[in-house]
């Protein structure tokens, strides 16, 4: 007589054939043990006829010891030609499968216009319905493990998300408070498609969305001038701290004093000078040439009294109307 069982050592199988290898003759009142965590399906002559749960059951085969194999000697041989095999189905949950996009995903932001987003995060799955998760995804395999299905359910939930994203998110600066808000607008749209699958979608998690570097490099642009606050004292600061430090640079002692009190004077006129050169630099005189206007704007880039971006923006209006 057999016994027939599985015990699982890593977690991570789903279904599991017994007998695994060669013919598939269970024979008369073999002893089917299933555990807690576990559910088997019992085929016999290719039809699932059965789904035990947790238990001890009797197998009521056409295979009967000694007898069966002696009948069909004479026609099959060897081989008995009634087959019959168990499915072992693993229910307890399958925790912390990741997903994310191989691919950037088209967003379009109400601030930033189009950009290209990633997202990754995890979820966890139960088999609900072990008959037609056997029929309907692991078919004839012998072994069918979590990550056998991964690829597959990935490609539904990047579906679905891109679906929530265009509908319910509007810009990544609302990122950080929507990660709830959208794990739960997004396990929601799965539940239907896994249930399908005889899957149960236990939890699922919305852990990152990231935007190109270049995004980024304006999103920290945008957050340095809001840091700033009022710029004309930050640009009165700076040419005063600049001042200061040439002063010191090139006297020591009282001359250094000096050179930081003139330094102090300078920085609260600063500004209107930074403007009038600025203002030169793009109108001048009319002698003055092209090149002559540039070499002012580099001077201004220089002693840091204006930004890249603005020496880049000037530079720019003056080369077109070269």
């Amino acid at each position: 007589m057999e016994v027939l069982e599985f015990l699982d050592n890593s977690g991570n199988i789903m279904v599991k054939r017994v007998p695994h290898d060669g013919p598939a003759e269970i024979k008369y009142g073999a002893q089917l043990t299933v555990r807690e965590s576990q559910e088997a399906v019992f085929f016999r002559d290719g039809k699932s006829l059965d789904v035990f749960a947790a238990g001890r059951h009797v197998l009521k085969t056409q295979n009967i010891p000694k007898i069966t194999k002696w009948v069909t000697s004479f026609g099959y041989g060897e081989d008995s030609p009634f087959r019959s095999e168990v499915y072992f189905v693993g229910k307890q949950l399958f925790p912390n499968l990741k997903w994310g996009t191989s691919e950037p995903i088209l967003f379009r932001d109400e601030e930033l216009k189009m950009i290209r987003i990633r997202s990754f995060g995890s979820y966890s799955i139960q088999v609900s319905d072990s008959l037609l998760f056997v029929n309907k995804v692991v078919g004839t395999r012998g072994v069918f493990s979590n990550k056998d299905i991964t690829d597959y359910l990935r490609s539904i939930v990047i579906s679905k998300l891109t679906t929530v994203l265009g509908s319910e998110l509007k810009s990544v600066f609302d990122m950080p408070a929507s990660f709830d808000d959208l794990s739960t607008i997004i396990k929601s749209k799965l539940q239907g498609e896994f249930l399908g699958l005889g899957l149960s979608l236990h939890d699922f998690y919305l852990n990152s969305i990231s935007v190109p570097d270049d995004v980024q490099e304006m999103i920290d642009q945008r957050s340095g001038m809001a840091a700033i606050g009022n710029m004309d004292e930050f640009m009165k600061y700076k040419v005063a701290m600049s001042l200061q430090d040439a002063a010191q640079n090139e006297s020591g002692g009282m001359g250094a004093m000096v050179g930081a009190g003139a330094g102090l004077g300078m920085g609260f006129a600063m500004p209107g000078m930074i403007q009038q050169s600025m203002s030169g630099a793009i109108g001048g005189s009319p002698d003055e040439s092209a090149m002559d206007k540039l070499k002012k704007l580099k001077e201004l880039l220089d002693m840091e009294a204006i930004t890249k971006e603005e020496f880049e923006l000037k530079k720019k209006e003056l080369m077109n109307k070269m």
